[in-house]
């Protein structure tokens, strides 16, 4: 790899890819506009997502009743149920298929117009998709129930995926060590459960009184996340070396090495034989890289497989207000006030407790791989957490016993901190690897929940028909094949460091 290539993100300065002179910012002060834009996202996210589910079941009790307004508690009958799972199932899926094959892409759209084009990108299908049900919601007579699969279609401009990669890279670029960047990890981590605990409540809120007012209020934050990204700082999220900038001059390498100009050569030669590579050229340059980084690095791999399986096993968390409804004969608002509760653990784990710990741990003479060791021993505490918890609410027949499943299933919520934090660490990070690095685990989080949709979405129609206790069917799954799996990958790797 050439020079240039190597200019990359130093500590807590951002070294930038242009010719401008690189300007300091306190990370503490790049961060916080960060954390308030994803504040905006995930809350327009958590209102769209709830109320979408009682707008597509309205719709599919309109057509089975043959009624204009049926009560909400007549639609929990399995023929409607089976129908919502089945549509949101494929709408999940759509939405992360086109957010996965857009993802190297955008690293392109991030080396040409800057990062901040890739967040403004991202902002329309989630304005897009609230405008969207709203308008199928309303024109019944006109657009069909199944209309409503084509707002996800959306996501070619960018998704769950693109933002987090972003997101998550730039957040290890503000950090000098492994302290900080777990720190800022669990902010980032934090705000979405921030967002959980606020988002349902608002949601059931807003749409007790109004089933349209939650979309309404989600385009009105997604509109002020706009200003929130000229805020923030450019040398933080401007001219930040993509995923693909870093093969640039590699593919150069590739597609011309004996057509480039000598420095004596005249310059009329150089238009004759430009050697730019092409966009296509430069994402099959990145992916043969992003799979040369894969091979040889054992932790990795088991890393990236843990990461897959644990994104398989969370996607029944998608379920979890469809199946509260259904399991209890609640309104999709009264599910959404428990998930709120949730959301207190959730919080009270990533932004006080573990950021703690990790503190109290580096403050002490550590020892080479310590790090590692706390982060694996996270990780696997986690995994088990999220075992027991889902376990039991597979089991959970009353309204207790399920809020208490809920407490102990959020104690596996800071498992995304010590894994990401495992991504820097000695013993698995490369030198300046660190961009591909978050971008392989962001894809193979996709790819995992890509799986995991429709595998959880057959299960949960199948639980509908089984009834009863089989209701718990995609939970049972999720805690005893796929979550003790990964719990078992994460102890054989720290068994081995």
């Amino acid at each position: 790899m050439s020079n240039n290539s190597n200019r990359s993100l130093d500590g807590p300065n951002i070294i930038l890819s242009t010719p401008a002179q690189s300007r300091y910012i306190h990370p503490k002060r790049r961060i916080w506009p960060l954390v308030l834009l994803l504040i905006l996202i995930h809350l327009s996210t958590v209102l769209y997502t709830l109320p979408l589910n009682r707008v597509i079941e309205l719709r599919l009790c309109q057509t089975h009743y043959s009624v204009p307004n049926p009560e909400e508690k007549a639609c929990k009958i399995d023929e409607v149920q089976r129908q919502l799972a089945w549509t949101q199932g494929i709408m999940e899926t759509v939405l992360i298929v086109c957010d996965f094959v857009v993802t190297l892409p955008f690293g392109y759209v991030a080396e040409q117009w800057g990062v901040k084009a890739v967040l403004w990108c991202n902002l329309v299908p989630r304005i897009g998709m609230s405008v969207w049900a709203v308008v199928v919601g309303h024109f019944n007579h006109i657009l069909p129930t199944q209309a409503i699969i084509a707002g996800p279609f959306l996501a070619v401009l960018g998704g769950e995926c693109v933002l987090q990669s972003t997101v998550f890279t730039l957040t290890s670029a503000m950090a000098s060590d492994y302290v900080d960047r777990a720190k800022y990890f669990s902010y980032i981590s934090s705000t979405s459960y921030v967002v959980s605990f606020l988002g349902p409540t608002l949601a059931s809120f807003t749409m007790s009184r109004n089933l349209w007012a939650p979309f309404c209020v989600t385009i009105v934050l997604l509109a002020l996340a706009i200003p929130m990204i000229k805020l923030l700082p450019d040398n933080g999220l401007g001219p930040v070396r993509s995923i693909m900038a870093v093969e640039a001059n590699e593919t150069a390498d590739e597609v011309g090495p004996l057509l480039r100009q000598s420095e004596d050569a005249p310059d009329h030669y150089s238009n004759a034989f430009d050697t730019r590579p092409s966009m296509l050229q430069r994402i099959i340059s990145t992916v043969r890289k992003l799979v040369a980084l894969i091979n040889g690095r054992r932790n990795f791999q088991i890393l990236l497989c843990s990461f897959f399986l644990t994104a398989l096993a969370s996607s029944d968390t998608k379920l979890l207000v469809q199946y509260i409804s259904k399991r209890y004969d609640w309104t999709f608002a009264q599910a959404g006030y428990m998930l709120s509760a949730k959301a207190i653990v959730n919080f009270t784990l990533l932004a006080i407790l573990v950021p703690r710990v990790v503190k109290s741990s580096a403050s002490s003479k550590a020892v080479h791989g310590s790090e590692a060791r706390l982060n694996y021993a996270g990780a696997q505490i986690s995994i088990l957490a999220s075992v027991v918890g889902v376990l039991c609410v597979a089991l959970a027949f009353k309204f207790w016993m399920l809020l208490a499943a809920l407490m102990i299933y959020a104690l596996g919520s800071a498992l995304p901190i010590f894994t990401m934090s495992l991504v820097k660490s000695p013993l698995i990070a490369l030198a300046h690897s660190d961009i591909q690095d978050f971008s392989i685990v962001m894809l193979t989080k996709t790819l995992g929940s890509l799986v995991g949709a429709p595998f959880m979405t057959v299960l949960w129609v199948r639980a509908i028909e089984i009834g009863g206790v089989g209701l718990g069917l995609p939970y049972f799954v999720s805690g005893v094949s796929v979550s003790c799996r990964a719990a078992d990958i994460m102890y054989r790797a720290d068994s081995a460091i």
